[in-house]
């Protein structure tokens, strides 16, 4: 286990360049399992959690090539083998494989998955998208083991009563090779979901309305190997962004999509930070004075839960009583007691925390619960003026690139350390 050493109270200044998608790297690669035939997905960040699929496409026994930001897949040699835990439960988004392999082999047998625990994030949605497309579901001591019931699906119309992004792109896998047309009603919109409709399209699916809140779906019989680019990762650049303005720093984050960003841009403006908006590019200033503001978390246009926790750090430091609302996840957050612990005044009600602003945070020993709080503990630790340990960074390593040599690439005066297995979690 490792740890990080932050000593805080500096600016960050300079450019940040942003990987591609984490969420959609984590639908693509078992997308590119359909083809007759090799994808190669370029843009892939180095993270975990691409690296935990990797593993899973191997013991699958597909042929899979990865070098440094590509990954060359084809899913002719797989197997329909049972995948109960191991690395599938390393692995939120190992639910996937649910749905390629049910449009692959007309079954599937993956258990339950894993991740970051953020409280309830139930399965039903995806579990009622494969029966409505002609699939029966059997919890078989926590292995889903699903099939067509004739050996291959048939369309249908599903309408979904959460918006879910899971369950949206996990019934287009399921969808795109079934028997006739499938139309996904009250369908989330996230550009990540676009970005896997893009690549089906390109091995020949027929998708379109990706991105509307109706998707429709025509199957095909046959996919074939393609070249995908992801796009850039609006999570990683909020993150950034919001780190510029925690910090009075001065950050040009490149390589992202401005209208993807569009609702933290207009919340930090609101806050009182300086955004200007390029082709390509974000630029924030920070403004060393922040007005306190509500902020409720909503599907994508809105503004992303992803970024609820990195914004209640920038809250903590803004003048006045803000409210964090989040409408996606019940139990996120975990990070509070830890900033609490750094001297903020946070109390959490319900789906809602409500933040006391204008304390100045102090050092101390902090842990990071799951991915995103992680992000919110080292915004703290580079916001404040002293030292902050922070653990748990096999959670960061799930979702952010190479996060310190980007931070200290920008200025960030910190140190990654490895930390004896006795010393793990004790403060």
């Amino acid at each position: 286990m490792d740890k990080l050493i932050i000593n805080g109270g500096k600016p960050l200044l300079g450019t940040v360049g942003i990987s591609g998608a984490k969420n959609s790297a984590v639908a693509l690669i078992p997308a590119a399992l359909l083809a007759d035939g090799p994808v190669v997905i370029e843009n892939l960040p180095r993270i975990q959690d691409v690296a935990i699929y990797y593993e899973l496409l191997k013991e699958l026994g597909a042929d899979v090539l990865f070098e440094d930001d590509w990954m060359e897949i084809d899913g002719r040699p797989m197997k329909p083998i049972v995948m109960p835990n191991g690395r599938v439960k390393k692995l939120r988004a190992s639910y996937y494989l649910w749905g390629a392999l049910l449009a692959k082999f007309g079954e599937a047998h993956v258990g339950l998955p894993g991740g970051c625990d953020l409280g309830p994030r139930p399965t039903d949605l995806h579990m009622k998208g494969f029966e409505a497309l002609g699939a029966t579901v059997e919890n078989k001591n926590g292995v889903m083991s699903i099939r067509a019931r004739n050996g291959r699906l048939k369309g249908a119309r599903i309408y979904l009563d959460l918006v879910s992004v899971g369950a949206t792109i996990n019934i287009m896998l399921a969808a795109s090779k079934a028997e006739g047309v499938t139309i996904i009603e009250n369908a989330a919109r996230e550009p990540e979901i676009v970005d896997v409709a893009t690549l089906l399209n390109n091995m020949g699916a027929d998708i379109k309305g990706a991105g509307t809140d109706m998707i429709r779906i025509s199957g095909v019989d046959r996919l074939h190997g393609c070249r995908h680019t992801i796009i850039p990762d609006r999570i990683e650049a909020g993150t950034y962004m919001i780190a510029a303005a925690a910090t009075n720093g001065n950050v040009l984050v490149e390589n992202v999509i401005p209208k993807h960003l569009e609702a933290v841009s207009a919340k930090l403006r609101e806050i009182g930070a300086e955004v200007r908006e390029l082709d390509d590019a974000i630029q924030v200033i920070g403004r060393g004075r922040y007005r306190a503001s509500d902020v409720k978390t909503s599907p994508y246009p809105g503004f992303p839960t992803d970024l609820q926790q990195p914004i209640t750090t920038l809250l903590a430091l803004a003048q006045g009583c803000s409210i964090v609302t989040d409408n996606i996840y019940s139990s996120r957050f975990r990070h509070v007691e830890e900033l609490r612990r750094m001297g903020a005044s946070i109390k959490v009600e319900g789906r809602s925390a409500v933040i006391e602003g204008g304390r100045k945070l102090n050092g101390g020993k902090v842990v990071a619960s799951d991915l995103r709080a992680g992000a919110a503990l080292f915004i703290a630790g580079l916001a404040t003026e002293g030292t902050t340990e922070l653990e748990g960074l096999e959670h960061i390593d799930r979702g952010y690139e190479n996060f310190v040599g980007k931070l200290q690439k920008l200025g960030a005066d910190i140190q990654r350390i490895s930390l004896p297995q006795s010393e793990h979690h004790q403060r």
